[in-house]
């Protein structure tokens, strides 16, 4: 299936099995904004309860915290954000079309990267086994000067970005002879910084002195409350602050269903450390969050590492975890390590000190950061990627067809068992089917479902990651057995009820996710 249709298929069955509704949808909606459905919310929920045990249940030197979206307006300064935190924006003239500059100029280099990807399968397919991938790109002519067109966009990219640079990132696109994808045309305006914060007013006082922002990131309140945090709590450097949170950034281009939004969740936590050590433990949370991800049976081929080229204005050091969605390889986390910007500028514009005093070298320091940020409807996005599938498997009069199925992980399924009389017509099916439900719904997230064949209704449930339903039959009435079905490999058992629980336990616990 081509990336594109996979991708319509994916937005389709998001809306049709209740994960993901249009905002004010009634309204003709509101453009990159979403609603978590039914089925949304629980696997949203299900994977943030996921990061957080895994960061705070798991780690005796991590935290948690909620702190609030507003903030006082000096933090934004502090942190940059006034500022820096700007994006570059061009306009065609033709089209009225906004678009970032940078995304412009990286997506003509995945074009470039294409170009590579097919000689690459070209050779694959010709010499077969013995084909050996890294000489092939390294010695071909045209993929070693396709190689080097890269590498030379992306280094001037990084350097226009990094020196703020705007004429020579306009000079790039025309360069690179960039058109604009609605109108062919070339005619662009200068490029230009655009801040992505949402600002609002404290009260009904208008001006300057009113001004507030909703905040673009979770990070600096955790920032403003370490020393809280480290005091109550009695922490010893190392240690980390964790927090779930929305934040709001005023994008240029929202595009790519619920990849990139204007009101968005994250799941982010900072590890607080002696300077000098950053390094070590950026390496270490490198590694950990990569296995995080693995855990929930994303493959290698899906996931990958990405250094930046560009590192922020607070970063000694960055890498993206990325992830192959339809559209490609892009970020799904990043591992930045943050030396000591946050905490020195806060200190400097509150007049408060922010630092540690670590008893072990008896002095007092502004501690170095080590950062882990995931998006949590980016992690969703990719969770709903890996999981939908289509296969052709065999009807039960032996005849073969195809099912819609998310093979979603059981620990972060939004529905964990669905209980289902055979028939509905029948009270004595109903109702022990009931008994059943309401004695399965204290240890988990259950739905009943008595419309429709059962054959629909198993394969409703496989559209929805459903990992096992428990079908009630006449046979139950007699002896207490029910037949349980397990989504993933279609096998089908008879257990006797009591069994029921510790069966759907051993699958949908946390606890495979959380040895890995």
């Amino acid at each position: 299936m081509a990336q594109q249709d996979q991708f319509k298929n994916l937005i389709a069955h998001c809306k049709e099995y209740g994960f993901i509704f249009q905002s004010s949808e009634v309204y003709d909606g509101l453009s990159a904004v979403y609603d978590y459905g039914p089925y949304g919310v629980e696997l949203k929920n299900n994977l943030k309860d996921y990061w957080w045990a895994s960061m705070v249940q798991m780690h005796e030197d991590i935290v948690g915290l909620d702190s609030a979206i507003f903030m006082h307006p000096k933090t934004w300064k502090a942190s940059g954000h006034v500022d820096a935190f700007n994006d570059p924006l061009i306009d065609n003239k033709d089209s009225n079309k906004r678009y970032r500059a940078d995304v412009l100029v990286e997506e003509a280099m995945e074009k470039i990267q294409k170009k590579i990807d097919k000689e690459v399968k070209k050779a694959q397919k010709r010499f077969g086994d013995e084909f050996d991938q890294e000489q092939f790109v390294s010695t071909h002519p045209r993929v070693s000067r396709y190689t080097e067109e890269i590498a030379s966009i992306r280094e001037r990219l990084a350097t226009s970005m990094s020196n703020n640079d705007m004429p020579a990132l306009k000079q790039l696109i025309e360069d690179l002879d960039i058109a604009d994808p609605e109108s062919g045309t070339r005619n662009w305006t200068d490029v230009r910084q655009f801040n992505l914060m949402f600002s609002t007013q404290l009260g009904n006082i208008a001006g300057e002195e009113g001004k507030l922002y909703l905040r673009p990131e979770t990070t600096q309140g955790i920032f403003v409350n370490f020393l809280n945090v480290q005091k109550t709590t009695r922490q010893k450097l190392p240690f980390g602050i964790a927090q779930i949170g929305k934040a709001f950034r005023n994008e240029i281009v929202a595009r790519q269903f619920i990849f990139r939004m204007r009101e968005f969740e994250q799941m982010e936590m900072q590890f607080f450390v002696r300077p000098g050590e950053e390094m070590k433990w950026y390496e270490y949370w490198k590694e950990s969050r990569m296995k995080w991800h693995k855990a929930l049976g994303h493959t290698d081929s899906e996931l990958r590492f990405h250094d930046h080229d560009n590192l922020a204005h607070y970063a000694n050091a960055a890498v993206d975890i990325e992830f192959q969605f339809p559209f490609g390889f892009k970020e799904l986390e990043g591992i930045h390590s943050r030396t000591d910007f946050d905490l020195s500028r806060h200190q400097e514009l509150s007049g408060r000190k922010l630092q540690y005093f670590d008893p072990e070298v008896n002095e007092s320091y502004v501690p170095y950061v080590v950062e882990t940020s995931i998006g949590a409807d980016r992690m969703f996005l990719a969770a709903m990627t890996h999981a939908l599938q289509e296969e052709t498997v065999p009807d039960a009069d032996g005849k073969e067809s195809t099912r819609t199925v998310l093979k979603l992980h059981p620990a972060i399924a939004p529905v964990q068992v669905a209980v289902l009389p055979l028939l509905k017509n029948r009270e004595e099916l109903t109702k022990a089917a009931r008994d059943v439900f309401d004695k399965l719904k204290f240890s988990f997230q259950c739905q009943y479902d008595e419309k429709d064949a059962i054959g629909r209704r198993y394969r409703r449930q496989d559209a929805i990651g459903t990992p096992y339903c428990i079908t009630i039959d006449f046979e139950t009435l007699d002896d207490h057995t029910v037949t349980i079905r397990e989504r993933d490999s279609l096998k089908q058992e008879r257990i006797h009820i009591d069994q029921i629980a510790d069966i759907v336990r051993k699958r949908v616990g946390r606890e495979s996710l959380l040895r890995r």
